[in-house]
């Protein structure tokens, strides 16, 4: 089903050398500035400063990382723009034209170097600290926090050598409310026993002092136990939704807890990947699936119904300060919208891929100059952009090996593996 999902979705596109097509798959807002988006996509981080009347592209190996990976990212009120990586927390201060590695100049053994190590999750609660989450093979994980903006970071007490710690999540009207989600993975015991998967919630009221587990009470689990904090209500801490991933195959089911994570009601159960959930600060609750119906509650979490009117390939969704919605859709069939603002029951094309302006405007010496800009004549000529930048000329065809060489077209095995890399990356559940 997912896979026959993505290719009727993909079958226009291009395919570059990474394997997909281009889509957009997240959208990301600046505190206190709403005139500047961010959106995610399978190519690289694409940046609007003017609310979404132009976007400039940010390319993959600016940001550390390519193939398939796709970054979580946030965004701080001062501009930063963090990007998680395999090889560590990536981050941008002049606003995308460099990105450094936190903490790489901190000592090897230094307990806050997270350089080098997959950090799989983050957030950044209101008062600026950064929270990140590692997930890493065969080294203890942990959760960390920086109270310097991504500078340092000291870990917070839930090392484990045998959990992943896959999402975080601080309440908006409380700095010290912590939720954390892991995955344990199965292995020997010292008696000779086998431990089976386990997935866990750790709850901190007290900055990452002190953690209490959850019983995760009226939660029920795929094969594979794993769930994900999808959102805390902007008023209350203690209500917070989590995500039981695949526990409604092919599909997954929703809850919400009122006492902070200590017991669950399940409020939503979907035929497809839940993909995004947003959490006004009003009590509407959206969430995105993959190639499904896209819902909406009204009463902060409590009951959902279908969102009417939205693309028919909502990807992402995201709710900006001053209220506007935006999401992710199909640039090409069946939505021709790369990116969609919403209101109410009414939703309109905000960008397409052939309205990117270029590459971001940056000074000889950084990435996005020296790396990214070369590349740009490559994609313009792909999506046929005809953003503000002058057309660019003839391209000579090149063996693939970066992020936007030009691809094959769609069909037999190729179209089912690219649809199958898709999904998964869709899902946002990478493999190991």
């Amino acid at each position: 089903m997912r896979l026959a999902l993505a290719a009727t979705a993909l079958a226009p596109a291009i395919a570059f050398a990474n394997g997909r097509a281009p889509m957009t798959n997240g959208v990301h807002f600046q505190p206190g500035n709403d005139r500047s988006i961010f959106v995610a996509s399978t190519f690289g981080l694409l940046i609007s400063r003017d609310d979404g009347s132009s976007f400039r592209w940010v390319c993959e190996q600016n940001i550390g990382y390519a193939g398939t990976f796709d970054p979580k990212y946030r965004i701080a009120r001062d501009g930063a723009i963090f990007a998680t990586t395999f090889a560590g927390l990536r981050v941008s201060r002049d606003g995308g034209c460099s990105f450094t590695t936190a903490t790489e100049r901190a000592p090897q053994g230094d307990p806050g170097r997270i350089a080098g190590v997959w950090i799989d999750a983050i957030d950044i609660g209101p008062d600026g600290d950064v929270w990140v989450a590692t997930a890493d093979n065969g080294k203890p994980n942990d959760i960390y926090r920086s109270r310097d903006g991504g500078m340092t970071f000291a870990p917070s007490g839930l090392s484990s050598p045998a959990i992943w710690w896959k999402s975080i999540a601080v309440a908006p009207s409380r700095a010290q409310r912590i939720y954390a989600t892991g995955y344990q993975v199965a292995g020997a015991l010292a008696d000779g026993g086998q431990r089976p998967p386990a997935t866990h919630l750790e709850i901190s009221d007290d900055t990452g002092g002190h953690w209490q587990r959850s019983p995760l009470t009226g939660v029920a689990f795929a094969t594979v136990p794993l769930v994900r904090v999808a959102g805390v209500d902007p008023g209350d801490p203690e209500i917070v939704l989590l995500t039981s991933l695949a526990a409604s195959p092919p599909g997954d089911r929703l809850y919400r807890s009122t006492d902070g994570g200590m017991t669950f009601t399940e409020v939503l159960a979907t035929r497809s990947a839940i993909l995004d959930v947003a959490v006004s600060a009003g009590g509407v609750v959206r969430v995105a699936t993959l190639g499904g119906q896209p819902f909406q509650s009204t009463d902060h979490g409590a009951s959902f119904q279908p969102l009417a009117g939205a693309p028919q390939q909502l990807a992402c969704i995201g709710q900006r300060g001053d209220g506007a919605v935006l999401g992710c859709a199909a640039n090409w069939e069946p939505d021709f919208a790369a990116v969609v603002r919403g209101d109410g029951a009414t939703w309109h094309k905000r960008f397409r891929f052939a309205e990117l302006a270029g590459p971001l405007a940056c000074p000889a010496g950084t990435a996005e100059h020296d790396v990214c800009a070369a590349q740009w004549p490559s994609v313009q000529q792909q999506f046929g952009a005809t953003g503000s930048d002058a057309v660019a000329p003839p391209v000579t065809p090149r063996k693939a090996g970066g992020c936007c060489d030009a691809g094959g077209s769609f069909g037999g095995l190729g179209a089912i593996a690219l649809a199958a890399g898709l999904g998964a990356a869709l899902r946002r559940r990478r493999a190991r």
